[in-house]
């Protein structure tokens, strides 16, 4: 057995428990086939009798049968008697014995000189004091011989039960081992080629080596991911830090070439400083993301009052630029499950991005509500709005609009990050955006959630 293959050692296997299984058939059949034969003769037995009762009847004195009614039918026998127990009518089988008592409505045994027999009496009233007793009587089957048909039967189909098992236990692993030899080509293939993007493809099921093969699927693809979000990192991190990198060297080579007093040194410094946190802050962000895409923070769901959250965050907002006000309508007492640190980074994004596209003067408003289950969060500003042609790609990481671009303050994640936090909540946000006359942001996610989500446990 150490040499066999395993599908050859699951062939045998399996054509061992068919035979045994057709064994464990065979044996109950046999077991049973004499219950199955006496049930069968009983009911026979009543079935004929009641359906020749309606067909008695008695005029003048006289007894009178129907049409359909019949003294020998499927092996049973209808005699009718006197009171006084004298045959009226109906010829008993021959070796039936006589004087035989009635008892109606019971079902026994009679033996007699060469055979057993099974009988059935009914009192059939015709008047007050008056009737006949009909009797059913049938032979009791003969169970040895029903049973010696079955083992010959049994002795025939058993080689034919035994190819057939065999085949079937070859087919089934053969058919088996098909997605496993998959799963190994596949493995090699992408080891080979460190071709992520190829999948096993199994159909779709709920056995073990479906689920094993989607398990594979699934970790080539978050394998995939994580190599893409490491390409898409180092892409994003090398091209948007060129610009502070290149205005850090710009003004440190200026102020070494021009600058005399400590004023001027001062203000390289200070432009030095803002571009290095520019970065830090980038970098930060694009790690944050990637974190979030790949699954590798710890998403701490916790049932809290996001009303008292986002009245803080508005209360707490410093001096927002070209003289802009912040205006709030919060639903006391909205309470919900989510992250709170995250769902306050949201909430600052939309925040900032507002600030960011608003007008002189102009104003940015906060609505909290809870609708049908769901909360409801949206921020509006008066600004400058989006062009319908930019609304599908503000989504996309870096990505400014027009009129705002080159403006130091943002770097093109804040919506980006938004749509993730949101996705990660079960919710969705859109935007509703006139040119000219301000965007509003909604998120809208469920309220009720579970208490705490993993992606991935810090290992």
């Amino acid at each position: 057995m150490k040499r066999l293959s395993v599908k050859q050692k699951l062939t045998i296997w399996i054509i061992l428990l068919m035979l045994l299984l057709v064994g464990l058939v065979l044996g109950f059949m046999l077991a049973v086939s004499s219950s199955v034969v006496t049930e069968h003769a009983h009911d026979q037995l009543t079935t004929t009798l009641r359906g020749n009762l309606s067909g008695i009847s008695r005029e003048n004195g006289t007894l009178s049968f129907s049409e359909d009614f019949s003294f020998t039918r499927s092996g049973v026998y209808t005699l009718v008697y006197s009171d006084s127990g004298a045959l009226l009518a109906g010829q008993p089988p021959l070796s039936f014995p006589e004087g035989i008592t009635f008892e109606n409505g019971i079902t026994r045994t009679v033996s007699g000189a060469a055979d057993d027999f099974y009988v059935l009496d009914y009192w059939l009233h015709f008047g007050w004091d008056d009737g006949v007793w009909v009797r059913g009587v049938t032979p009791m089957p003969d169970t040895a011989d029903i049973l010696n048909e079955l083992a010959d039967i049994a002795l025939l189909l058993l080689p034919l039960m035994v190819i057939v098992s065999g085949l079937g236990a070859y087919l089934i692993a053969r058919s088996t081992f098909r997605p496993i030899d998959r799963m190994i080509r596949t493995v090699g293939e992408i080891s080979e080629g460190r071709d992520l993007s190829r999948r096993i493809g199994l159909p779709s099921g709920r056995d073990e080596i479906s689920r094993l093969g989607q398990a594979f699927d699934s970790m080539f693809a978050r394998l995939e991911t994580s190599f893409e979000a490491e390409k898409q990192f180092t892409s994003d991190a090398s091209h948007e830090l060129r610009t502070p990198v290149a205005v850090i060297l710009a003004q440190c080579g200026d102020a070494r070439r021009n600058a005399q007093t400590p004023e001027q040194y001062a203000e390289a410094i200070d432009v030095v400083e803002r571009q290095a946190k520019r970065m830090s802050d980038m970098i930060a962000r694009l790690l944050q993301m990637t974190r979030l895409e790949q699954g590798t923070q710890r998403i701490a769901m916790e049932h809290a009052d996001i009303s008292s959250l986002v009245e803080v965050i508005c209360g707490e907002q410093p001096q927002l630029p070209q003289g802009i006000t912040l205006q709030s309508d919060i639903q006391p007492d909205v309470e919900a499950w989510f992250d709170v640190t995250l769902m306050s980074r949201l909430l600052q994004n939309l925040i900032n991005n507002a600030a960011q596209y608003g007008r002189e003067n102009g104003h940015i408003w906060v609505v909290l509500r809870r609708m049908e289950g769901d909360v409801v969060l949206s921020v509006r500003d008066d600004g400058i709005g989006i062009p319908a042609e930019q609304l599908d790609k503000i989504w996309q990481r870096f990505y400014q609009v027009e009129s705002a671009r080159g403006a130091e303050g943002g770097a093109g994640l804040g919506l980006p990050m938004v749509r993730q936090i949101a996705a990660l909540h079960g919710g969705t946000v859109t935007v509703d955006s006139r040119e000219g006359e301000g965007s509003c942001f909604t998120l809208r996610f469920p309220a009720e959630g579970r208490q705490t989500r993993t992606e991935k446990d810090s290992e």
